[in-house]
Parts: C-alpha cells; sequence; structure tokens
C-alpha cells in the first residue's frame, strides 16, 4: 500500500476463521479464490513467539509525517501506532473487531448507540483513562476538516450519559459506526497531553497521549523512530515480549537489501513485488494473509475524465493481467473492483458471484474490449490535451503508469506521464493544486472494513475522494440504505448494487489487489500476517523464535 492514501479504519466483525482470505484472479478475472496466489505461508499470524526479545530493528516503507492522526495517517505512522494508541473498539489478527477501551457498545434504538468505558484502563503518564477523555477525542476526530471526521458524518450529537457511559445519536441506523471505532476514528487520548503540546503535538520530541503496551521513544528525525515496552501496562493479559522496536525507513529495494543483509528483522511490505527477491535468501521468512487492499488509479477534477465514457475506455483497455506480472510477479492479481476480497466479511458466495458478473474491467483487453472503448471515445470525443498520469517515479507508479498511457495509445488517446516527488505525492489527496497537474493518479488504498459498503461510501457525491465529481442521486441514496441495513443479506445485495454501479461509472478504475505480506528474520516471530498490523498492536506479540 501506498503511505500517503487516507485510511478509512472500520472492520465488521466476523466469526473467527471466516474465508475472509484474499486470493488470486484466475486469467479471465474470475473471482478471488480460496488459496493465496503464491506458494507462501498464508494466514492471520505467523507462527507463535518462544520468547522475549530486547530490541528488533522494523523496516518503514517511510518516515512517518505526523503522529497526529487528526491532521494524516498512512502505512508508516500507523504501522509504528497501532503499537502505542488503542481506540473504544479493537482489530484482531484475523480481521474481526472485539470490545477494546470500550468494554461493551449496544445500539439502544435505531439511532442511539452507547459505548460503556472500561475501568482500570491508564494512559501511559499514570492517568485513569475516562468517559471525559473518550468524549473529549471523539470530538476531536469528529471536528470538520479532521483526518477521521467522515467515519462520524452520520452523527448529530455525542455526550456523556453515565460515569462510564458515553451515547452517540445518529441520523438513522449505521451499521458499520461501532465498527469504525476500532480505526483511528476511534482512537482515544489524553487530552491534558495534546492540549500542552499545542500545535506541536504530533512532531518529533512530543510525548505520545497514548493507553497501548507501547509509548513513543526517541524519534530522529531523518533516521529512526523507537517506541519502547510501556512500564505498568494496564492490560495485565497481555505479555509484551520485546522490550523496543526501533523503526527505520527506506525504498522497497533498500528494505530488501536490509533484510537481505540481516541488517533489519523484519518489514511489512509496502509492495507484495519486495517478496520477490527475499523468497531465496535464507535466514527471512515470509507469509501473507488477509487484506483489502487493491492498486487504483483515482481521477481527479481536472477535466480530462470528466466524461465517464474516457474513463470507461480506458478501463476497458487497461491490462492487469501486464501490469500484476511486471510490478508484483506472482504475488498480485488483476481486479475488477477497487477493493480486496478481504472486504467480503459476510455473505462470500454472493459477493463472489456478484463479482464473477461484472464487465467493464477485463483482466486483458480482448480485441471486442478494444473496439467497444473505440466507441465510447468516438462518442465522448477524445480531450483536447494529452491524459496526464502521475507518478513518483516508484517501479509500481511507472509500471501502472505507462499501462495506462498504452491503453490510451490502443484507442485512440494521447497520454503522458508527469512525475511528482514522493514527498508531496500524499497532497493529491488535500491539495487541489497538486490534483491539478494530473487527470490521474495511482494508488494503493485500503480499508480496515471487512464490508465493502465501507469503500463504496466513497462514489457517495459528497465523498471527499470523490475527486471526478460522480453524482449519482440513487447512488447516494443506495449508500444511506445500505448503512442502515443491518440484515447481511439485505446489506450484501446494497453492496453488491453499489459496486455494480460503480464499475460501470468507473470514478476510479481498479487495476490489482493484493494480501498483506511481512517479510521476517529467523529470529522472531509470533506478529500478524494479515493486514490488522495497521490497527493491532503486532509488537506485543512479537518475540523470539527459539524458547
Amino acid at each position: 500500500m501506498n503511505t500517503t492514501s487516507p485510511r478509512r479504519f472500520t472492520l465488521v466483525a466476523v466469526a473467527a476463521g471466516a474465508a475472509i482470505a484474499l486470493a488470486g484472479c484466475t486469467a479471465d478475472g474470475a473471482a478471488p479464490t480460496s488459496a493465496p496466489v503464491a506458494e507462501l505461508p498464508f494466514g492471520a499470524t505467523t507462527p507463535a513467539a518462544s520468547g522475549p526479545v530486547e530490541s528488533v530493528t522494523w523496516m518503514l516503507p517511510a518516515e512517518p509525517a505526523t503522529f497526529d492522526f487528526d491532521i494524516d495517517s498512512g502505512a508508516a505512522e500507523n504501522t509504528v501506532f497501532a503499537n502505542v494508541c488503542e481506540r473504544l473498539m479493537a482489530v484482531q489478527p484475523d480481521l474481526t473487531t472485539v470490545p477494546g477501551i470500550a468494554e461493551s457498545a449496544e445500539w439502544v434504538d435505531d439511532t442511539h448507540v452507547v459505548f460503556t468505558i472500561r475501568s482500570g484502563a491508564t494512559f501511559h503518564d499514570g492517568s485513569a483513562v475516562t468517559a471525559d477523555d473518550v468524549l473529549w477525542s471523539m470530538q476531536r476526530h469528529a471536528a470538520e476538516g479532521a483526518d477521521e471526521s467522515d467515519e462520524y458524518a452520520n452523527v448529530t450529537a455525542m455526550e456523556k450519559t453515565g460515569p462510564n457511559e458515553i451515547t452517540v445519536t445518529l441520523k438513522q441506523r449505521d451499521a458499520i459506526f461501532i465498527q469504525a471505532m476500532a480505526g483511528n476514528g476511534g482512537m482515544v487520548l489524553n487530552p491534558r497531553v495534546v492540549e500542552a503540546q499545542g500545535d506541536d503535538y504530533g512532531a518529533p520530541g512530543t510525548p505520545d497521549a497514548c493507553s497501548g503496551p507501547y509509548t513513543l521513544g526517541e524519534w530522529k528525525p531523518g533516521t529512526s523512530v523507537t517506541i519502547e515496552k510501556a512500564e505498568n501496562y494496564w492490560d495485565a493479559s497481555r505479555d509484551v515480549l520485546a522490550d523496543e522496536i526501533v523503526f527505520r525507513w527506506a525504498d522497497p529495494a533498500a528494505v530488501v537489501n536490509a533484510l537481505t543483509a540481516g541488517e533489519a528483522d523484519g518489514s511489512y511490505l509496502d509492495s507484495p513485488a519486495s517478496a520477490i527477491p527475499l523468497q531465496s535468501v535464507d535466514g527471512v521468512s515470509l507469509a501473507q494473509g488477509p487484506s483489502t487492499n487493491a492498486w487504483v488509479l483515482l481521477a481527479t477534477e481536472r477535466g480530462a475524465l470528466a466524461d465517464e465514457r474516457i474513463r470507461q475506455a480506458l478501463s476497458l483497455a487497461l491490462d492487469r493481467s501486464g501490469i500484476a506480472k511486471a510490478a508484483f510477479g506472482d504475488l498480485a492479481q488483476p481486479s475488477k473492483t477497487p477493493i480486496g476480497s478481504g472486504a467480503w466479511g459476510y455473505e462470500r458466495d454472493a459477493f463472489e458471484a456478484a463479482y464473477d458478473e461484472l464487465e467493464g474491467a477485463p483482466a486483458s483487453p480482448s480485441e471486442a474490449d478494444l473496439e467497444q472503448a473505440k466507441a465510447l471515445v468516438a462518442e465522448a470525443g477524445a480531450p483536447d490535451e494529452p491524459i496526464v498520469i502521475a507518478s513518483d517515479g516508484g517501479s509500481v507508479r511507472n509500471v501502472v503508469s505507462n499501462a495506462l498511457v498504452a491503453a490510451a495509445k490502443s484507442i485512440g488517446l494521447e497520454a503522458e506521464i508527469t512525475t511528482i516527488p514522493s514527498a508531496q505525492y500524499g497532497d493529491f489527496y488535500s491539495d487541489d493544486a497538486v490534483r491539478g497537474q494530473a487527470d490521474l493518479f495511482s494508488d494503493e488504498y485500503y480499508i480496515s472494513k471487512n464490508d465493502p459498503v465501507g469503500f463504496y461510501k466513497n462514489g457517495a457525491s459528497t465523498a471527499t475522494v470523490n475527486f471526478v465529481g460522480f453524482a449519482d442521486p440513487e447512488y447516494d441514496e443506495l449508500v444511506q440504505q445500505a448503512f442502515a441495513a443491518t440484515d447481511d443479506v439485505e446489506r450484501a445485495d446494497l453492496a453488491i448494487e453499489l459496486q455494480r454501479r460503480w464499475v460501470e461509472a468507473t470514478p476510479w478504475i481498479s487495476v490489482s489487489q493484493s494480501p498483506a505480506t511481512v517479510a521476517y528474520s529467523s529470529a522472531v516471530t509470533g506478529m500478524p500476517s494479515s493486514a490488522a498490523y495497521l490497527y493491532y498492536p503486532w509488537a506485543a506479540d512479537l518475540g523470539s523464535s527459539e524458547g
């Protein structure tokens, strides 16, 4: 995944062992199967640790930008602070949710949900986590402009209604709101620490404001971030084995080199392609697990792709199989949809059948696909200027960008690549001036929800990432109906209709999907191999592979 994407962190609980494994597509674009793409161990976790370890060096894909998650967050930030901060609900390695700082969450009627706050939880400064702290945190996350404010879109009021009780009032029943509190929108902060830091909170040199099994140690800008085992961590049931985790960062090739040379103990790989050279390295293990990750091409408001027929034509002409092979080897697969099948946490058979029926996003374009695409271009009229696709110069984005240029050329359109520095690439989500430089930008987008509704809300006319301005009143109404549908069969039907409309309108062009991939030395084990590492305190399970 790209570390710059905005993240919408929620999960819908499913029974342990549910069939949510992300797996391979066949060449004709059939639905993902029940087996992983490559012959790697596949599951929610790596083998359990046997003993403690003093220090672990872990590689990130980039340096964290901030640890104030109401400003921004990506893979680097979340990989670190999944171990430091806790949330009202808690993600598990198998992508289910359980109570977290809230010992319970209950709908008392169609528009009111009550969170009962757990007694005994403490922040790292020793102060108790109270309902007042929780309410303050939720209000901060819900504030206009906050990175997680969209998780509170249906909320009309939040108030303390008992010594350990927060009641949230919503416009309508929201089938995934409770699960949303397992993500950054449910992160519980110590307001006294945050307010003491002011605008500096989350920057190097400032303390964390959290309650998790690790505390933020030293952040050496440009070099490393260290987290340390929390003294007197409140949850005595968790046995934290690693005394400290030292995070360093590098580009994918340098991460591979560090693992190969034994200079690092592990990494959640930013791209599954990085696992290819590691498969033959002695002393390095690889594992994959469930994920919702998908590489996509996001259309901007710049104008060339305002006509959905041009977007449809490019989707029809894109060689997804070629991208998957060139960029990821055998560790990714073409995708018709912009969300990985790890999101199919319920009614999986229905989602698989609906996926098979989707048209407009072939694995490899046939002659008929190209002729249909050319007809769409002729009907819409080619843009006056070449279509501009952004890349940051990285290997995956270069492959995707070149494939898009080739697809455009094959149907009579002109396209060119513009290179945006990696440090600025994430600004595509927040800066319309940056988006003004390109008609499309590629990214790996993910959610922690194993519920497709949690993704397809991005097609609503009010969605902050609906840059191209896709607007369909019926789609908006379906989103509202899906959020209100607590019956799984009903919600799956609505999600499938949203999926069909999304693929037809193509506000983003789907490219590929892949499992989460972790590489680790033979000296350590125990961490999740699923995408839970972005929210779950994975380092607390990490330890020595030897007794």
